[in-house]
């Protein structure tokens, strides 16, 4: 065995020392690598599937008024504003829609687009780490540096928390493709330490560090302070922790920084707040920035582990390795840390990137899964730097998997077997689904869930057998063809499935309120609110929560002496039920799913006959 392993990697030696002598071509194969693993996580099926209540919607159609108005400066939905976030999200799909149509695909691309963006910067940083660390103990070590990028950039591409928000059109990815690229571009900047940019006597930051300020700025633009407080405190704490915070204070020239920062960003706040006054100031500073870090807000909140358990799922199955990696990458060592060149401080700095976000997320008091989005980068790039240990630095040297690598490979097994388990058993597990009573018939139906069961089963087994034969550099490569056979066997169908339970009935009855909508004639959505109504009929919603309230609501409408011809009404079945509208006061259009379609003629409709008890 060793022999066949040992003429194994002389020739992807040989062929990795090939590549290198033709540049063109080691790019090429790189960028091939990252394009297929971004295909598979973010471009495969992504227009295919509508748009999913509730949040997408609003962004993808505030988008769209933007761009149908012209006005690029105050977002609006249903005819309100809309200041949950700044502009850069509705730029960038509005931009996407004049391309390629008002669709999915276009509300979606920018969200794959910045995904895609910072793995393939994370590719480049973690080789070069590499490439320095060859220079430094004079060796080359060619799979170590080639393999250790393409796994952290699969691992970044290939889990569950950044494929969701890679396919879905809001500012969550967005931001994250702007943080990630910023703290990536600062450690850039600091480890390759080139001198500053002189331009007619003016001299500016490295070009790392100039990216990271533009960066920094983007990030405002897609989701306010959170954006330059959050890479700013890594930063500072890196700083300190290296004992280089005055060196960086002038390397990096913060206030000339600022200076970009504020000139990229601030304009678009200015025009905002000078359009609409303190209506914008209370909304996005306030409410959705001060109070969702002190306060619970649309009742997100969660008690103190739950993002131990968010990454837990959302990084799996590779995120039981995450302990491992903090441990070898000691913060307590840190005189060893102040002895490393500054290139080879890359795991000291992730370390700190995904304690950083984890434990900011921790204190704010509004939790939801996709606020520790910005830390999924350095946990992949923890995880690949960990299991780089097991590549040898010479040819000579035959590495021993550490104490922590066993403990968790055995955790790896357990974690997927009670993943298996879980598959075989989610009808059972999971409760019903109002919203789509047949779900999980569907899904059991298709036997999605038993061959995703079988998938990790036989994941759970061949890394049970390469742990025993020690051979365990081929772990990560199991648990990466599990996920992409996961992918492609049970989440792109289920995702489908899903689409056609949940979603496909509110865009039939969209269409169907677009033929037969009579002018005049308002929406009323009941019992429920789906923006995705909104965006297919391109039409304003009046959104009613409770059946008594939709009932005084039309009582009070046939009783206007200019009274509208009819209301449209949008229904939950179970509100339709409590409405209990006499037979003769409304016609029923469509029924799909859990929704009912009527129309209220107010012309024939008597109020008296409208029962308000």
């Amino acid at each position: 065995m060793s022999i066949k392993l040992s003429v194994t990697d002389k020739v992807v030696d040989k062929w990795l020392n090939n590549l290198q002598q033709r540049p063109v071509l080691l790019v090429a194969v790189s960028s091939l690598w990252l394009l297929v693993i971004g295909w598979i996580a973010f471009g495969w099926n992504l227009g295919n599937v509508g748009l999913i209540d509730e949040t997408e919607p609003l962004f993808a159609e505030a988008s769209r008024q933007m761009l149908l108005t012209g006005d690029w400066i105050t977002p609006f939905f249903n005819g309100e504003t809309r200041f949950d976030k700044p502009a850069l999200i509705y730029w960038c799909q509005a931009i996407a829609y004049s391309i390629m149509g008002v669709n999915e695909w276009a509300a979606r691309i920018p969200s794959a687009l910045a995904a895609m963006g910072v793995i393939a910067l994370a590719f480049y940083t973690v080789q070069w780490y590499f490439a320095k660390k060859d220079e430094l103990a004079q060796v080359t070590n060619l799979p170590r540096r080639y393999f250790t990028a393409a796994i952290a950039a699969a691992l970044m591409a290939l889990n569950a928390e950044m494929i969701v928000w890679g396919r879905t059109g809001v500012s969550d990815m967005l931001l994250n493709g702007c943080i990630g690229s910023t703290l990536l571009c600062f450690y850039l900047g600091y480890a390759q330490n080139h001198s500053s940019i002189v331009i007619a006597n003016w001299r500016l930051p490295n070009k790392w560090y100039l990216a990271c300020y533009v960066l920094i700025a983007g990030a405002i633009l897609t989701k306010g302070p959170v954006g330059i407080v959050l890479p700013g405190l890594i930063m500072i704490a890196f700083a300190v922790y290296v004992g280089k915070f005055r060196e960086l204070w002038r390397e990096m020239q913060p206030f000339l920084g600022m200076g970009i920062v504020l000139l990229l960003s601030l304009p678009w706040y200015v025009l905002v707040t000078w359009r609409n006054g303190w209506n914008f100031i209370n909304a996005f500073f306030i409410y959705h920035n001060i109070d969702r870090f002190t306060e619970v807000v649309n009742g997100h909140s969660a008690p103190w582990y739950f993002y131990f358990l968010v990454v837990l799922l959302g990084f799996a199955p590779y995120s039981v390795y995450i302990p491992a990696a903090l441990v070898r990458f000691n913060l307590l060592q840190r005189s060893h840390w102040l002895n490393q060149e500054r290139s080879q401080q890359l795991g000291l700095f992730t370390c700190i990137w995904f304690l950083g976000v984890f434990g900011f997320f921790t204190i704010s008091v509004t939790k939801l899964p996709s606020y520790v989005l910005p830390l999924m980068p350095a946990a992949a790039i923890l995880v690949a730097l960990f299991w780089s240990d097991l590549f040898p630095g010479s040819p000579t040297i035959t590495p021993t998997p550490p104490k922590f690598l066993r403990i968790s490979a055995w955790i790896n097994v357990g974690f997927l077997t009670i993943l298996a388990i879980a598959l075989f058993n989610l009808t059972q597990i999971a409760g019903p689904d109002p919203a789509a009573p047949e779900l999980y018939v569907q899904m059991e139906r298709s036997g999605i869930l038993k061959f995703g069961g079988i998938i990790w089963l036989l994941s759970t087994i061949t890394t049970a057998i390469l742990i025993l034969t020690h051979r365990y550099q081929q772990i990560i490569t199991i648990n990466l063809l599990g996920f992409i056979a996961f992918i492609a066997i049970v989440l792109i169908p289920a995702v489908s499935i899903m689409d056609q339970q949940r979603q496909l009935p509110l865009r039939e009855l969209s269409a169907l309120i677009v033929e037969s909508k009579q002018p005049n004639e308002e929406l009323i959505m009941v019992g429920f609110k789906k923006p995705t109504v909104t965006f297919y009929t391109h039409k304003n919603v009046n959104y009613i929560k409770f059946a008594q309230q939709a009932l005084e609501y039309i009582q009070k409408q046939a009783s206007q002496p200019t009274k509208p011809p009819s209301l449209l009404l949008l229904v939950e079945q179970g509100k339709f039920h409590e409405m209990d509208l006499p037979p003769d006061n409304y016609k029923s259009l469509a029924t799909k799913g859990a929704y009912h379609l009527i129309r209220i003629p107010l012309k024939t409709a008597k109020p008296e006959n409208i029962n308000l008890s």
